[in-house]
């Protein structure tokens, strides 16, 4: 799989960010800065706000206060529009119209650049080929989604996202339900890109991979930033305890000494 090349972007900023729901602080705090050509991991257990950050990140979900900075641009001082050209996002189960064909939900990510003066065009059609190339779907364009594998499906998902054209994409939990061949072939793309100077903010559950794959690993934990940094540096013992309440033992890959967590069984 090939991912087209872009022009390198400032990459994205959050400063200060608070939200949640009335009465319900969720996320509080946190403070970001993922460079373009950079993936970055969200990890920490359920319910500790990864979700709501990545939809705030996206303008889906208003902060109480603080800032996002997208391709250098405050997302809330600009029209969702104009916001559809700068982020992407995927979300953990995005829903497809009945019957839809690979190639006419990949044309979706097209629509944020449609308009009365700006119709269909052939870069259009162009974003619609490459990202189909870039995620191997071509042969499947002719296919309906709802027929293929989920692996299938989250590589047609993928092709959707990046032919939006968005110097920032946001993956929710790309890999869930995955099986392990699966979960490497959407990381591998995920760093292919990353490589082409997008910046990738994504929500794992697993933090092996997360570690594997990411430049950063943010930890979060009732919604606040714990610990953020190259994963060789953060991943450690006291880390996963304050997690997950979880005694582990952190290995070391051979070749890059990529963590490796193993967790210890209770009792």
């Amino acid at each position: 799989m090939t991912t087209p090349m872009t022009d390198a972007h400032p990459g994205l900023q959050v400063r200060g960010l608070h939200a949640g729901y009335p009465g319900r602080p969720v996320v509080q705090d946190v403070d970001l800065s993922v460079p373009a050509g950079h993936v970055a991991a969200v990890v920490g257990p359920n319910g500790c706000g990864k979700s709501t950050l990545l939809r705030t990140i996206a303008r889906l979900h208003r902060p109480t206060r603080g800032a996002v900075l997208a391709d250098g641009a405050d997302i809330w001082k600009l029209t969702q529009r104009q916001v559809a050209h700068l982020v992407a996002l995927l979300p953990q189960s995005p829903r497809a119209p009945e019957a839809v064909t690979v190639a006419g939900l990949v044309r979706y990510g097209r629509h944020p650049h449609q308009g009365l003066l700006r119709q269909w065009s052939r870069e259009d059609e162009r974003a619609v080929r490459d990202a189909l190339e870039a995620t191997g779907t071509t042969t499947l364009a002719g296919e309906r989604l709802d027929r293929l594998s989920g692996g299938q499906r989250q590589r047609c998902w993928l092709a959707m996202v990046l032919a939006q054209h968005t110097p920032v994409v946001l993956l929710d939990e790309p890999t869930s339900a995955l099986d392990l061949g699966h979960v490497v072939d959407v990381l591998t793309l995920v760093r292919q890109v990353a490589a082409a100077g997008r910046t990738v903010v994504m929500v794992l559950h697993d933090l092996a991979s997360a570690a594997r794959y990411a430049d950063t690993l943010i930890a979060m934990k009732d919604g606040r930033v714990v610990a953020q940094g190259p994963p060789q540096e953060i991943v450690d013992e006291a880390l996963v305890k304050e997690l997950y309440d979880l005694e582990a033992d952190i290995l070391r890959a051979p070749g890059d000494a990529c963590p490796v967590v193993v967790p210890r069984a209770r009792g």
